[in-house]
């Protein structure tokens, strides 16, 4: 088996979203062929960061052509993840052999391509690297583990754990919570409010924009931290927020509740806007959620 590099720059003419579709032209076709339901990993620049990084990973699940430009084509994606940390292409002495020469030197002609691919040891390689970040605070509940366990015992050795594990839905819900907490810094975006137990654990909770139950990545761009009480009116659509990041009351709300917000009505979001909410799903919520009448 394989996997693949999907590179990605965030304003590049591409239609991507890269929890969702990855938009590449036709000339990579047999590539991303290879690939389908198996991993890829997310490669390229990232704004206000020098170098270039493997970032994300995600599973294809199929490619479809793009109608409007029939030279060009979507892989669709699932089971997307963000990395723990930025991992560094040429960190160790490079993951990609191919990439990273003998001599050290980066190949030209490999670093152009838009899509190169891999083997299952330089994927594992990569996601080991991206994935291994213990959270720096106490998890919530004391029955939930990071290491890579399953709820169900398997029936047979893993040849691939990590992969597996990338997969298994305790495993991400405990990820997704740490990549939000950080983004956010503990704080409520709602409300302003950090608060801290007296165990060293946040209170603050990562509320998915769009519900894992509709499909809702487990990115930080799907993804926002917010207190129990303003997750709960958040997830029945009492509350949302427009593409600036204002906050929005539904007139379903059986009382004012302004001042649990922030005054100026404007959410905390993280500085780096690659970790800031998307407004495809921002719009979602709205659409599909808020009770705005």
């Amino acid at each position: 088996m394989v996997a693949a590099i999907f590179y990605h720059k965030a304003d590049s003419a591409y239609d991507d979203l890269p929890s969702l579709y990855y938009h590449f032209p036709k000339q990579y076709l047999s590539r991303v062929e290879q690939v389908i339901g198996q991993p890829i990993v997310y490669y390229g620049p990232l704004g206000g960061q020098a170098g270039r990084f493997y970032w994300a990973t995600a599973i294809v699940t199929g490619i479809r052509q793009d109608p409007l430009r029939p030279d060009h084509h979507y892989a669709d994606l699932d089971q997307y993840i963000d990395f723990d940390r930025l991992v560094g292409y040429q960190e160790n002495g490079g993951f990609e052999r191919k990439l990273i020469l003998a001599d050290g030197k980066v190949s030209g002609g490999r670093a152009v391509q838009a899509v190169r691919v891999i083997s299952d040891e330089e994927c594992d390689a990569i996601l080991n690297a991206g994935m291994s970040e213990q959270s720096p605070w106490p998890e919530r509940y004391d029955e939930v583990a990071l290491g890579y366990e399953f709820d169900d015992n398997p029936q047979a050795p893993l040849e691939r754990p990590l992969v597996e594990q990338l997969v298994n839905r305790r495993f991400r819900d405990v990820k997704f919570r740490q990549h939000v907490r950080i983004a956010y810094d503990r704080r409520c975006a709602f409300t302003g409010l950090r608060l801290i137990n007296g165990k060293g654990r946040p209170e603050v909770e990562a509320a998915h924009i769009m519900p894992v139950e509709k499909n809702g990545p487990d990115s930080v761009q799907n993804g926002i931290a917010l207190s129990g009480t303003v997750h709960w009116m958040f997830d029945r659509g009492l509350l949302s927020m427009s593409d600036d990041f204002t906050i929005l009351k539904s007139r379903q709300l059986n009382h004012d509740v302004s001042h649990l917000l922030r005054p100026d009505m404007k959410a905390l979001v993280p500085e780096d806007r690659r970790l800031r909410p998307h407004p495809y799903y921002l719009d979602w919520h709205r659409t599909n959620c808020f009770k705005a009448a």
